[in-house]
Formats: structure tokens, C-alpha cells, sequence
């Protein structure tokens, strides 16, 4: 079967991990894109998953996170604290820092 070249452009650095991750999985990355196109065109489409971030994906991470701190508040008796308090710890922390360097 006839064979063609294909160029791609890619950063640099990706290009030199995706060939030494390639390397580790014994194919080379020419080898790894026959595979990638092969699948494209046997399942006619993309064989994984692309998107972007949503403004609810985003919130639902904050959320997460903010949780996750509340709960570590709660675990350390913290959540309590009213807002002045809060700055007063903040406060109080970057002294203390300032002080250490």
C-alpha cells in the first residue's frame, strides 16, 4: 500500500514527551499517529472525548474546593470564625513569615 508523509506542528517540549512516552510503550510517534488515524477512521471519530471548560464545571470545582476547606475548618474547629478574626489569622500568618525570611 502507498504511503504518504503528514507534517504536524507541535510545541516542542510536547513533541519530545510524546515521543519519549511513545518510546516507552515500544512504537515511535509515527507509529502512535497510524494508530490515532486508524481509529478515526474505523469509528468515525474522534476516539476520545474533547471539551473545554465551562463556566459550570468552574463553579462546580470552586464549589468543590470551598467545600473541602469547610470541612477542614469544621475538622479544626474553625468554623466559628467571623471575618474580622479571619483577618486577624491572615494577618498574623504574614508577620510571622516576614519574620522567618
Amino acid at each position: 500500500m502507498a504511503q504518504t508523509t503528514v507534517h504536524v506542528k507541535m510545541e516542542d517540549n510536547i513533541k519530545k514527551e510524546f515521543e519519549l512516552l511513545c518510546s516507552d510503550f515500544g512504537m515511535t510517534a509515527s507509529t502512535a499517529f497510524n494508530i490515532f488515524a486508524k481509529a478515526v477512521v474505523r469509528q468515525r471519530k474522534i476516539p476520545f472525548e474533547i471539551t473545554a471548560d465551562t463556566p459550570e464545571s468552574t463553579y462546580s470545582e470552586g464549589y468543590k474546593a470551598f467545600m473541602m476547606l469547610r470541612n477542614e475548618a469544621n475538622a479544626n474547629g474553625l468554623q466559628e470564625m467571623t471575618l474580622d478574626e479571619i483577618n486577624i489569622e491572615i494577618a498574623s500568618a504574614r508577620s510571622q513569615n516576614e519574620l522567618a525570611t
